[in-house]
């Protein structure tokens, strides 16, 4: 008995460090892990709300522009150099379970989800609520800074998940392109670029769709109950997703991915196209 026990002990201890981590991450997943030491958790909120509580043992990286991470000046994703850095220095590997929140807008969290999936990092996912959205003391809170042990990224760049002002613009009629904005910026009626409207052909599926606002805080709609939102698109064809600047675009991809679309981001999004007079929109607000 103690011979079996001995050889059944490293299978469990392997198991625990290779867990896979679902691509929308539940709170009793996180619970049920939260000691599995290839477990990383950021937290993509500003500096200022990290000081005031955390999860224990959260790696802070500010995710909304600036921040270094997730943007460059040009709110395009940053030199991979820079990229690989900060990621090693919040303590992510090949072997790492990265789970990320945000304060429950979702789209700073899932711009790393989707920046971790282009580069070759599929162990990554998205807490199913905001942050604060749990019952209390259900996970443990601190509001101490946590410094990670640096390990070493390395990215292994996958050209199939992101797409250039040139791709989309050959993509126009041909392919699925998905304007992750609320309505009003797709009908033209407001605009964080020079012009207003939309890529032309793209439909309007915003990201907004993906989660529900509740009294204890946002979370993730069930991916069963979206199979219904994403219902008319064609899984046979490859999938554009914009947005203003590739935030909001990069939770439809979590979606739309886990739905088993092939999807994938055009990075420069609308801040790029509406501030490029050679480029075609459509507008029906007529702005």
């Amino acid at each position: 008995m103690n011979l079996i026990k001995l050889f059944l002990l490293p299978l469990l201890f392997s198991s625990f460090l290779f867990a896979d981590i679902p691509a929308i991450v539940p709170i009793d997943w996180l619970k049920q892990n939260y000691d599995n030491p290839k477990v990383v958790i950021i937290d993509l909120r500003p500096e200022e709300e990290y000081a005031k509580g955390h999860l224990k043992n959260a790696v802070n990286i500010p995710g909304q522009p600036p921040a270094q991470l997730l943007f460059d000046s040009k709110l395009l994703m940053p030199k991979l150099n820079i990229i690989s850095d900060r990621l090693s220095n919040a303590g992510i590997d090949k072997d790492s379970l990265v789970v990320v929140y945000d304060s429950g807008v979702f789209m700073w969290a899932a711009r790393l989800y989707w920046i971790l999936d282009f580069l070759g990092h599929e162990n990554v996912g998205l807490l199913k609520v905001g942050y604060g959205g749990w019952d209390k003391d259900e996970l443990p809170i601190s509001k101490t800074t946590f410094k990670a042990q640096k390990k070493e990224f390395v990215p292994r760049i996958d050209n199939a998940k992101i797409k250039t002002k040139l791709d989309t613009l050959l993509a126009i009629g041909k392919k699925t392109i998905i304007d992750g904005r609320v309505n009003p910026h797709y009908k033209g009626k407001e605009s964080l670029a020079k012009r207003f409207g939309h890529i032309p052909t793209a439909q309007n599926y915003a990201c907004t769709q993906n989660y529900e606002v509740t009294d204890s805080g946002n979370k993730m709609r069930d991916l069963q109950d979206l199979k219904s939102v994403y219902k008319d698109l064609p899984k046979n064809k490859e999938i554009i997703l914009y947005c203003d600047g590739g935030a909001e675009a990069a939770l439809n991809f979590i979606v739309l991915q886990e739905l088993g679309f092939k999807a994938s981001v055009y990075d420069g999004s609308w801040l790029e196209w509406g501030n490029d007079s050679s480029l075609p929109i459509s507008n029906p607000s007529g702005k």
